[in-house]
């Protein structure tokens, strides 16, 4: 798909990955639109870009409504291309040395990264499915989701973040195959260990031994190398229904 002219929606835009892809498709030519939890972290990065800012969580069902039908009005027509990376990070044993109950945070964790991206699948299927054809092939749109390579190589202490990340993995072809008919391509990219706001605060010792493990290149991956990977996505019209792991050929060891 030609991202030119392109419509695109960024969750998640106002830092990191997210606002690494809404600059890059503006780059390219799409209108994009920055929705992010942040009200001032997604006009920062819309100001930036010329794009259009929203504030709306992923895990509401009507905000995300609404956000799409901002993006209509204000644009003037529905995204053809939809970038999920809103989602959190957390850290908690099933059985820590308390004993509490960790329940209450596994549930935050799979509402958020895994809910709130069906929700904006949902949301987009029925928005791009009233499009018109782009092709000789009738793509609509194409979705992009986010898991991470802990899907499959969870570490201790990532239970529920694994386990919402792979329900994001498990997505991916089973609505790849249901959206097919209306030329809407699902595809999901599984960062590695990349720079972000996370890594940012780790001491120098902890990032040395981290990038340790990278077999090649050793280092964290660039917001913009996860960008370059989602603009070749749209652009690729074979690449439907697979999960993509962008990781320097790391491995993550239990702990």
């Amino acid at each position: 798909m030609d991202i030119n002219g392109a419509i695109a929606l960024v969750t998640g835009g106002g830092s990191g990955l997210g606002a690494a892809t809404a600059r890059r498709l503006a780059g390219q030519g799409a209108r994009v639109a920055v929705m992010d939890r942040s009200a001032d972290a997604a006009s920062a990065v819309a100001a930036n870009i010329g794009g259009l800012a929203l504030a709306a969580d992923v895990t509401d069902s009507d905000a995300v409504g609404a956000a799409f039908t901002e993006v209509a009005e204000k644009l003037g027509a529905a995204p053809r291309i939809l970038v999920s990376c809103a989602g959190i990070g957390t850290a908690s044993r099933i059985l820590p040395r308390d004993g509490a109950l960790t329940i209450d945070l596994f549930e935050r964790t799979v509402r958020v990264n895994l809910i709130g991206t069906f929700i904006l699948l949902n949301h987009a299927a029925r928005a791009m499915a009233t499009l018109e054809p782009v092709d000789a092939d009738g793509a609509r749109g194409v979705i992009i989701n986010t898991a991470s390579v802990a899907y499959q190589d969870g570490q201790i202490g990532q239970a529920a973040y694994a386990a919402s990340k792979g329900g994001v993995a498990a997505l991916t072809l089973p609505a790849a195959r249901e959206l097919a008919r209306f030329g809407i391509r699902v595809m999901t990219i599984a960062p590695g260990l990349f720079e972000t706001a996370m890594s940012a605060g780790l001491p120098p010792e902890a990032r040395t031994a981290l990038e340790a493990g990278l077999p090649f290149p050793s280092r964290m991956g660039r917001p913009d190398e996860y960008a370059m990977l989602v603009q070749q996505i749209v652009e690729n019209p074979l690449l439907n229904g697979e999960v993509i792991r962008i990781d320097s050929a790391v491995r993550l060891a239990p702990k």
